[in-house]
């Protein structure tokens, strides 16, 4: 690998009920141009729905890929919750109806298209990720005056509008190149992404390898490393050895007893840095009138019996945040419910009230797979509590496909 500075290892530290704190790799001072090779082995798989941000999942979503492939109208940037990048301004209505963006000028796709509006309102139509519904109830239209303005025209005034449109969780402000999609069709973009990025698509390896090399004069800034390469490596043991090897440069998600490693390791250095987002447990039968869950008692009972300080501490190191709720922090009329103290006697008695003085059978704990290292902790607790489950890591493109379609039960 070229141009090392000694391996440097990135930890994604993420903890279910907590508003985790995730790291990326630092690369020292560059020269203009950009030159040489980052390798990145990372612990989720390597899907075309990454780079597809009509697709964009939302839950446990590596947006470092589209980052790097795409830009969008407005997004999250260090120190901003919401900066321009497409849109070199925008504008409200008085009446709350109409949203206005002035496009940056000379902008480009990878194949050399212009960005223009026609491209932000095609993109905005054609998605189809996880708030494609309520976006599209609430935009009657989109309107391009000319081709460097697009104005989104609600049906009533929504405050969350740029909420729901700019952040990089929904996916839907990314921008793709029309003429080149409508060219190629959905499944050929899905082969041969183009967008507006820092880094355009090279080769891709279902599962193994993403290749993406720098742009040339992106508008922003040009990046510092010419080749990024992403590699798949599910095994959090297995992505340090590589490190360690001197086979990849930046090992990400590595925690717990590992991340105490690598501070312990000399040549190795852990980064981590914020980022937004948060982790919660979801009672999916909590609606049904038969299951344990429909009692508020037993959610709350669930709720106290987890020492969210003590499994931040052991698995992502004290870097987490605990949280009182499931919104982040940077959303705009965020209000900070408290959080409940981590209590295991008030969770047995709240289970004793409920009607389970023994604890009762919680059936399956699904989660993914790159998460149960913090999954564990946390079904520990709840089993000394007296709820009784069993561990079920899927995959991540499993797990999301049966969380998305309703598939998953109990926890």
């Amino acid at each position: 690998m070229n141009r090392r500075t000694g391996p440097i290892v990135a930890a994604m530290l993420a903890l279910t009920l907590v508003a985790p704190a995730q790291t990326v790799a630092v690369r020292p001072a560059h020269a203009d141009a950009p030159a040489g090779q980052m390798a990145w082995a990372v612990h989720f798989t390597l899907a075309p729905t990454l780079f597809e941000p009509a697709e964009t999942p939302g839950l446990i979503t590596p947006f470092m890929i589209l980052y790097a492939l795409h830009d969008a109208l407005v997004k999250p940037l260090p120190g901003k919750s919401m900066a321009p990048s497409l849109a070199e301004s925008w504008s409200t209505s008085p009446d709350g109806l109409v949203y206005e963006f002035v496009l940056r000028r000379g902008v480009r796709f990878h194949n050399g298209d212009p960005v223009t509006a026609e491209d932000v309102k095609f993109s905005f139509e054609r998605y189809r990720g996880i708030s494609a519904k309520v976006l599209k109830d609430k935009v009657s239209g989109v309107e391009t005056p000319d081709a460097g303005r697009v104005r989104f025209r609600l049906k009533q005034p929504w405050p969350d509008f740029m909420t729901f449109y700019g952040t990089p969780a929904t996916g839907a402000g990314w921008i793709v190149p029309k003429k080149y999609v409508e060219k190629v069709g959905e499944e050929g973009f899905k082969k041969h992404p183009i967008g507006a990025g820092p880094y355009r698509f090279v080769s891709f390896n279902p599962g193994v390898e993403l290749v993406l090399e720098a742009v040339d004069g992106y508008w922003r800034k040009t990046p510092s490393v010419k080749q990024v390469v992403f590699k798949a490596i599910p095994d959090i043991a297995t992505r340090l050895a590589m490190l360690k090897r001197g086979e990849t440069d930046v090992a990400y998600a590595v925690s717990g007893e590992l991340g105490e490693e690598v501070r312990r390791t000399p040549g190795l250095t852990l980064r981590p840095t914020p980022f937004v987002s948060t982790h919660w447990l979801v009672f999916a039968d909590q609606w049904d009138k038969s299951s344990p869950w429909y009692d508020r008692r037993v959610r709350l009972a669930a709720t106290h019996a987890v020492d969210r300080q003590a499994v931040n501490q052991a698995q992502t190191l004290g870097f987490s945040k605990i949280t009182g709720s499931i919104i982040p922090t940077s959303f705009d009329f965020y209000w900070p419910p408290p959080a409940y103290p981590y209590d295991a006697a008030r969770a047995k008695q709240l289970l004793a009230e409920a009607g389970f003085p023994k604890g009762f059978d919680a059936g399956d704990f699904w989660c993914d797979a790159a998460a149960s290292g913090y999954a564990e902790p946390i079904l520990n607790y709840l089993q000394a509590a007296g709820i009784r489950t069993r561990l079920r890591p899927l995959e991540r493109a499993g797990f999301l496909k049966a969380y998305q379609e309703k598939k998953l039960k109990n926890i």
